[in-house]
C-alpha cells in the first residue's frame, strides 16, 4: 500500500473539496460572515427551483446554527467520504448494479455510468431526466452528478449506515467539474494504485487518518498550551494504529482466549503474532465456548481496524468449527463485534470498513439488511422532549411512565455525551421497553409536531443502542484510546469525579474504564503511550493494575518508532481481567532504532525465538518489590534483590527541589554578567547575605552534563532574602514564584539536572548557593556520607537503575529518592569518598582552567611556562590536562568495580568507562587526531582551542579585567584603579580599536605582540607568533601578525559570545561589511562617555587616516601599471567604501554620545546590548 500517495491525495483533497464546496456556495449568496439574502437566480445564471430554495434556506439555517466553517467542513467530508466508499465498491465488484461510477472497466477516467446510462435501473432513477440529458450531447457533468447522486441514495437500501439520504443543501454543494482532469476524482484514480483499493479495506482507515491531518496539526497547534474543546477532540487525538501492531492485540486477546479453551484448535498457526511462553507450553482453561458466544468491543473504534482484523481472526474461528464463510460473516455482524465511537465520521468509516469486510466472504450479505453494532455516542442536548407524546401509545399507563422515565434518565445521562465518549458511566434499563415505547407511536397525532420527529425517533433509538452496548459484559476489550492530558473543563471535572486516582491523561481513564467493560477472566487490549509504565502521575494505575489485574503480553516499542503516525513514544499490551500467577510476557525493542516495519521484524523475531536476549518473562508480583511499581519487567533477581537489601535513598539524604522563579529572564543571570562586587559566593545562610547586602548569589540550574564539579554559571537575585522573587505576583495577585525548600539554601549538596536524555550525572556543590527546581539536590549534615553517595551515583548502577525507575528524559525526585543505598562497612565508605574528594578536586581543577568559572586564576599557558616557548607551554599543558583526564577516568573505572561487586551485577555492568563520557578535558593537538573514542565528548579541545583562550585572556588583560599583577578576576565593575596593572597595562578607557592596517597607538596586534614579550620574552618572539598564527584561518603568504590581526577582525568576538553564550562582556562597535569602524570595549569599564570616546579618539581618526591613505594611493596609482596598479585600484575602492561607511557610522554613534545613555548592568546583557543593537555586531 502506498501510503505516501494515499496521504498526499487525502491532504490535498480535503483543501481542494473545501475550496470547491465554497465556491459553490458563492454560486447561491452564501458567503461567510455576509448577509444572505432572498434569491431567485444563482450567480451562475441558473434559476432557482422551489427545491433549490428550500436547500438554500435549511443551508443557512445550518449555518446560523453550526458555522459557516463547520458547514462547509461538513459537506466536503461527507463527499470525500462517499467517493472513497463509491471507489473501493467499485474496483472490489461491490456496487449492486456491477457499473462503476468513476471508471472504465479497465480503470480510465471514463464512468462507465455514463456510458451505460441509458440501461442503468437504479431506484429513484428518473428515466426520461436520464435521456434527456444523454441526448442533449453537451450536459455529460450535469448527467454525472445526477447519476452519482442517485447512486448515493441507491446505496442507503443496503448500507444505510454510511450513504444516510443526503441533506438537499449537501446536493446543492456538490463540487463542479468533477469530470475534469485534476479533479478530486481524477487525482484519486490517477494517483492511487488500484492494487492499493482491491481487498485492503484498511485503506478506508489511512484516507480518513490523513484526511484529518491538518485539522490535527490546527488543533494542536492553536491549543498547545490550551485545553481541547469537545469539537476538537476527534481530530486531537485520533490515530490509525499499525498493522502489526493491531494483530498482536488480537492474536494474543481474541486468538488468545479462543486457543485456551480450545486445546486441539489450530488458529494459534495462522496468527503470525500469537506469542506463547518461553517454555511452549499454553496453559489452558477447561471452559466451553461457542463462537457465537465471543463479544469483543472496540470502544474508540475509530474507522474500524481492529474489528476488521477481529472479522478474520472469527472467521477462522467459525470455520473450524464447522462454519461456512457465507453465515459466519453474518453471525459476525450480528453477535460478535461492537464499537463505540464520539464521531459519526469515524463511525461511518467502521461500518462501511466491516460491511466491506463482511462482503468479501459473503456476496449477497449487502442484502440482508444486517446493520453492525457500531455506534455514535451521542449528545442528547438539542433533543427536544415534546415529541414525547406521540410514542408508547399502546402500551400500559405504567410501562410508558417506565419508559419514559426511563429514556429521560438517558437524556440526561448524554448530555455533552461526545466530550466523554465511552467513558461514561452508565446504568441498565429495560431496553426492551425502551424500544417498544419509541416504536409505538399514534399515528393521529403526528400531523400535530412538525415533520422531523422522525428523527427524534432515530436518535431516541441510538441512544438506546449506545447504552445497551456500554452495559454489557465482552470477552475481549480492544483499542487505542485517545492520548489527551489537555482536558476541557467539562471533561476534567467528570473525570475528577469518577476516575481521580487515574486522571492524568484520557488514555489512563480509558485502560481503567475498560476493565468494567470486560469480563472477569476476559481480556484488555491496548496502544498507549509508555509513560504509565513508570511517572509518578500514573502509580495509582499501576498499583490498581499490578494489585488486582495482570499483563498478558507487552511489547515496548523503541523510542522514536511510532513518530510517523504520531510524536509519542508507544506499547502495545493485553491484559488479563484478574490476578494471575502466570508470568507475564514482554519484548523489549528499546535497542532497535527505526519506524514500525523494523519494530514488526523485531517482534517477530522474538516470537520465532524467545531467547533472543530482547524476550522477558516476569511476575507481575515483582513490580511491587520496587517502590512506585514500575513496570520494569527486564529487571534482573539481582536489582529485584537491591531493592529489597537496600535502603531508599530518602532514608540516607534529604532529596530537594528548589526555586522556581517563574520568570528566569527577570531573577538570573550568567555570573560575569554584573557587577561583581553585588555578587557572593560563600554565603553561609540568609543572615550572611543579607548582612553582606550583596544582591546576587549562585544558582543550581542543571545544565550540560557534568559530572563531580562544575556548571557554575547562574546567579540568582536574592537580595534582601529574596523579597522580591517571594513577592512576585501575576495581575491577580496570584504568587507565581515557588520559593520551597528554603531551609536548605546556600548548604552543600550534590546535584543533578532532571533532564537526562544522556548518562545520568550528578556533582558536588559547594555552600553557598540556591538549587532550582530542574537542579535538584539532596542534602546531608555530615559531608562525608554525601560524598560517598557521590560516588555511588557517579557509577554506572545510577543510570541502569533511573532507567528502570524512569526511562523518560525527565528524572524526578521521587525517582531519586527510591534508589536503593546498599551499606558498606568503614574501610569500604572512607575508600570511595577518598576517591570522591579527588575526583571532585580533579574535576575542580578542570573547571577553574576556564575564564567562564568564577575561580579562574590565569591563562593556563602561563601556569604550565617552562622556557620561553608559547609550545612548549601549551606541550606541558597538555600532559597536565591529559594526566588529569586519565586519572578522573581510573578513579571511576576503580569506583564502579567496588559498586558494581556491592550490587551484586557483574552479569549486567562492566566497569569500563569510554573516553566519552569523562566530563573533564582532554586535549589533542588538530581535529583529525581525536579519537572516535571520545567523538561527541563536549570537553575535548585542540591546540586552536588553546591558541583562541590564551588570546582571549590577553584581551581580559588589555580590558583589565585580569592583570599579569595578581591571579583571578580583577575588576568587574565599580572604580578602575590602574595601579593594579603594572607589569602590563591595561587600556585606559577600555576601548581596543580593531582595523586591518595599524593606525593606532593601542593597535590590537602590537599590543598582543607587546604582551608576548612581557609573558614569554623576546628571544623566541616570532617563533611564538609563528606557533599562535599556525592554528588561525589565514593565506599561505599571510604573516602571522596578518594572521592575528585578522582573526581580532572577523572570528574573535564570534568565538567570545560562543564561550559567552551569547551574552558577551567584551563587546563589538561594529560600522558593518566594509570594517570601516571595527572595536572592543569592555562592558563592565562602560559609562555614559564611551561612545563620545569611541567617536572622537577613534571614528574620526580612523577616518583621517583612511583619507590620507587615499591620497597616497591615488598618487602612486597614477605612477603604476599592470597587476600592481590593479591591486592599489582595489584597495582605493576598499578605502572610499570605508570612507563612506565611517561617515554613516559617525553619524549613528553620535546620537548615541549625545544622549549620554546609563546602564545597569543587573539588567543583563541581553537587554543592555538591545540599547546599542544599532552601532553593535550582530550576535
Amino acid at each position: 500500500m502506498n501510503k505516501t500517495a494515499i496521504k498526499n491525495f487525502a491532504i490535498w483533497a480535503r483543501r481542494e473539496l473545501i475550496e470547491k464546496v465554497t465556491k459553490k456556495a458563492k454560486i447561491y449568496g452564501i458567503e461567510k460572515d455576509k448577509e444572505m439574502k432572498e434569491m431567485d437566480t444563482a450567480h451562475n445564471g441558473q434559476v432557482l427551483t422551489s427545491d433549490d430554495k428550500k436547500a438554500r434556506r435549511i443551508l443557512i439555517e445550518k449555518i446560523d446554527k453550526d458555522g459557516f466553517d463547520e458547514t462547509i467542513e461538513e459537506v466536503a467530508y461527507t463527499w470525500f467520504n462517499r467517493f472513497i466508499a463509491i471507489r473501493f465498491m467499485e474496483v472490489n465488484g461491490y456496487i449492486p448494479s456491477h457499473i462503476r461510477v468513476f471508471t472504465s472497466e479497465n480503470n480510465e477516467f471514463e464512468p462507465q455510468i455514463l456510458s451505460e446510462a441509458i440501461h442503468i435501473d437504479l431506484p429513484g432513477l428518473d428515466k426520461s431526466k436520464v435521456l434527456e440529458l444523454y441526448n442533449a450531447g453537451n450536459k455529460e457533468e450535469e448527467l454525472f452528478n445526477y447519476l452519482f447522486i442517485t447512486q448515493c441514495n441507491a446505496l442507503n437500501e443496503v448500507l444505510p449506515g454510511m450513504f444516510q439520504k443526503l441533506n438537499d443543501y449537501t446536493e446543492l454543494l456538490l463540487p463542479d467539474g468533477l469530470l475534469r482532469d485534476d479533479s478530486v476524482i481524477d487525482v484519486m484514480i490517477s494517483e492511487i494504485p488500484e492494487e492499493d483499493w482491491k481487498e485492503q479495506v484498511q485503506i478506508i482507515g489511512w484516507l480518513y487518518q490523513y484526511y484529518n491531518e491538518e485539522i490535527k496539526a490546527e488543533v494542536i497547534n492553536v491549543t498547545k498550551r490550551k485545553n481541547i474543546e469537545k469539537k476538537d477532540i476527534p481530530a486531537a487525538t485520533q490515530i490509525f494504529t499499525t498493522d502489526w501492531v493491531v494483530r498482536y492485540i488480537v492474536d494474543n486477546s481474541l486468538g488468545k482466549y479462543w486457543i485456551e479453551r480450545n486445546p486441539g484448535s489450530d488458529l494459534k498457526e495462522k496468527l503470525e503474532f500469537f506469542i506463547v511462553p518461553k517454555n511452549g507450553e499454553i496453559e489452558y482453561i477447561d471452559e466451553k465456548i461457542e463462537p457465537r458466544d465471543l463479544r469483543i468491543l472496540d470502544n474508540c473504534v475509530g474507522s474500524g481496524h481492529f474489528p476488521l482484523y477481529e472479522f478474520d481472526v472469527l472467521m477462522e474461528i467459525y470455520k473450524e468449527c464447522g462454519y461456512r464463510e457465507r453465515e459466519a460473516a453474518e453471525y459476525i455482524l450480528r453477535e460478535n463485534l461492537y464499537g463505540l465511537d464520539i464521531d459519526e465520521r469515524a463511525r461511518q468509516l467502521a461500518y462501511f470498513s466491516l460491511m466491506m469486510k463482511a462482503r468479501s466472504y459473503s456476496r449477497r450479505i449487502l442484502n440482508k439488511g444486517i446493520e453492525p453494532h457500531i455506534y455514535a455516542i451521542p449528545d442528547s442536548n438539542n433533543i427536544d422532549r415534546k415529541y414525547f407524546e406521540i410514542f408508547g401509545n399502546s402500551l400500559a399507563v405504567e410501562e410508558k411512565e417506565e419508559a419514559r422515565k426511563s429514556i429521560e434518565k438517558l437524556l440526561a445521562t448524554f448530555k455533552d455525551g461526545k466530550n466523554y465518549g465511552s467513558i461514561l458511566k452508565v446504568e441498565k434499563v429495560d431496553f426492551e421497553l425502551c424500544r417498544k415505547y419509541i416504536e409505538d407511536m399514534d399515528g393521529g397525532q403526528i400531523d400535530l409536531f412538525t415533520y422531523n420527529f422522525d428523527e427524534f425517533q432515530k436518535e431516541i433509538k441510538n441512544i438506546i443502542d449506545v447504552t445497551e452496548v456500554m452495559t454489557m459484559k465482552y470477552d475481549i476489550v480492544a483499542t487505542n484510546p485517545p492520548y489527551l492530558n489537555r482536558m476541557n473543563g467539562q471533561l476534567n471535572e467528570y473525570v475528577n469525579k469518577n476516575y481521580r486516582d487515574y486522571k492524568t491523561d484520557l488514555f489512563s481513564v480509558f485502560m481503567y474504564r475498560n476493565f468494567d467493560f470486560c469480563k472477569p477472566n476476559g481480556y484488555s487490549g491496548f496502544m498507549t503511550p509508555n509513560v504509565w509504565m513508570f511517572l509518578k502521575s500514573y502509580e495509582e494505575l499501576r498499583k490498581f493494575i499490578v494489585e488486582n489485574k495482570s499483563i498478558d503480553s507487552l511489547i515496548q516499542i523503541a523510542k522514536g518508532a511510532f513518530f510517523q503516525e504520531a510524536t509519542v513514544d508507544v506499547i502495545a499490551f493485553v491484559f488479563k481481567n484478574l490476578t494471575s500467577n502466570t508470568p507475564g510476557k514482554y519484548i523489549r525493542l528499546e535497542e532497535f532504532k527505526g519506524g514500525m516495519e523494523v519494530q514488526k521484524e523485531k517482534v517477530l523475531e522474538a516470537i520465532e525465538n524467545p531467547h533472543c536476549g530482547y524476550f522477558y518473562e516476569t511476575n507481575t508480583d515483582n513490580f511491587l518489590k520496587i517502590p512506585g511499581m514500575p513496570i520494569v519487567y527486564w529487571a534482573s533477581d539481582s536489582i529485584i534483590k537491591d531493592f529489597e537489601v537496600g535502603i531508599l535513598m530518602e532514608e540516607v539524604l534529604d532529596v530537594r527541589q528548589g526555586l522556581a522563579t517563574a520568570d528566569n529572564n527577570r531573577f538570573l543571570r550568567l555570573w560575569y554578567e554584573v557587577e561583581q562586587e553585588k555578587s557572593k559566593f560563600d554565603s553561609k545562610n540568609a543572615e550572611d547575605l543579607i548582612e553582606s547586602k550583596k544582591k546576587w548569589v549562585p544558582y543550581n540550574k542543571g545544565g550540560q552534563r557534568r559530572q563531580w564539579y562544575g556548571n557554575y554559571d547562574y546567579i540568582v537575585n536574592w537580595e534582601n532574602d529574596g523579597v522580591e522573587i517571594k513577592n512576585f505576583k501575576d495581575s491577580k495577585g496570584k504568587l507565581r514564584s515557588r520559593p520551597q525548600n528554603t531551609g536548605y539554601y546556600f548548604k552543600e549538596a550534590i546535584t543533578w539536572s532532571d533532564i537526562t536524555s544522556g548518562k545520568f550525572a550528578i556533582r558536588y556543590r559547594m555552600p553557598g548557593g540556591i538549587h532550582d527546581v530542574k537542579g535538584m539536590s539532596a542534602f546531608y549534615t555530615g559531608k562525608e556520607n554525601l560524598k560517598y553517595i557521590l560516588g555511588l551515583m557517579s557509577t554506572p548502577i545510577a543510570n541502569h537503575i533511573f532507567k528502570m525507575l524512569n526511562p523518560t528524559i525527565s528524572l524526578q525526585v521521587g525517582d531519586f529518592k527510591n534508589f536503593p543505598v546498599i551499606k558498606v562497612d568503614a574501610l569500604m565508605e572512607k575508600k570511595v569518598m577518598n576517591v570522591s574528594n579527588e575526583n571532585i578536586y580533579l574535576s575542580k581543577q578542570d573547571w577553574d582552567m576556564h575564564e567562564t568559572s568564577w575561580d579562574f586564576q590565569k591563562s593556563p599557558l602561563l601556569s604550565n611556562k617552562v622556557d620561553g616557548r608559547v609550545e612548549t607551554a601549551y606541550e606541558s599543558y597538555k600532559g597536565e590536562v591529559n594526566e588529569r583526564f586519565a586519572k578522573l577516568k581510573e578513579n571511576e573505572e576503580e569506583l564502579n568495580r567496588m559498586f558494581i561487586e556491592i550490587y551484586g551485577l557483574e552479569d549486567e555492568l562492566t566497569p569500563e568507562v569510554s573516553d566519552r563520557d569523562i566530563t573533564v578535558a582532554k586535549i589533542f593537538d588538530n581535529k583529525k587526531d581525536i579519537d572516535d573514542e571520545i567523538k561527541g565528548n563536549k570537553y575535548v579541545m585542540t591546540r586552536e582551542d588553546v591558541v583562541k583562550n590564551f588570546l582571549s585572556y590577553f584581551i581580559g588583560c588589555a580590558m583589565g579585567r585580569y592583570s599579569l599583577d595578581e591571579e583571578g578576576l580583577v575588576f568587574a565593575g565599580g572604580e578602575f584603579d590602574l595601579s593594579k596593572y603594572t607589569i602590563f597595562k591595561a587600556d585606559g578607557d577600555g576601548i581596543l580599536p580593531i582595523t586591518d592596517q595599524e593606525y593606532f597607538e593601542d593597535d590590537i596586534v602590537e599590543l598582543f605582540v607587546k604582551f608576548l614579550k612581557i609573558t614569554f620574552g623576546e628571544e623566541h618572539l616570532n617563533e611564538n607568533l609563528d606557533f599562535i598564527a599556525s592554528e588561525l584561518k589565514g593565506k599561505k603568504s599571510d604573516s602571522s601578525r596578518e594572521r592575528i590581526r585578522n582573526y581580532f577582525l572577523n572570528d574573535f568576538y564570534k568565538d567570545h559570545c560562543k564561550i559567552y553564550q551569547k551574552l558577551p562582556i567584551y563587546w563589538q562597535y561594529d560600522s558593518g561589511n566594509n570594517d570601516a569602524c571595527r572595536g572592543l570595549f569592555y562592558l563592565h569599564r562602560y559609562d555614559k562617555d564611551m561612545f563620545a570616546r569611541i567617536r572622537i579618539k577613534y571614528i574620526f581618526e580612523v577616518q583621517d587616516r583612511y583619507k590620507q591613505d587615499l591620497v597616497r594611493v591615488e598618487d602612486t596609482i597614477a605612477k603604476s601599471s599592470g597587476s600592481k596598479k590593479i591591486e592599489l585600484q582595489k584597495r582605493a575602492d576598499e578605502l572610499k567604501k570605508k570612507i563612506i561607511e565611517s561617515q554613516q557610522f559617525e553619524e549613528k554613534v553620535q546620537h548615541i554620545a549625545d544622549s549620554y545613555i546609563e546602564i545597569d548592568l543587573d539588567d543583563g546583557v541581553k537587554e543592555n546590548y538591545k540599547i546599542f543593537k544599532d552601532v553593535l555586531a550582530k550576535i
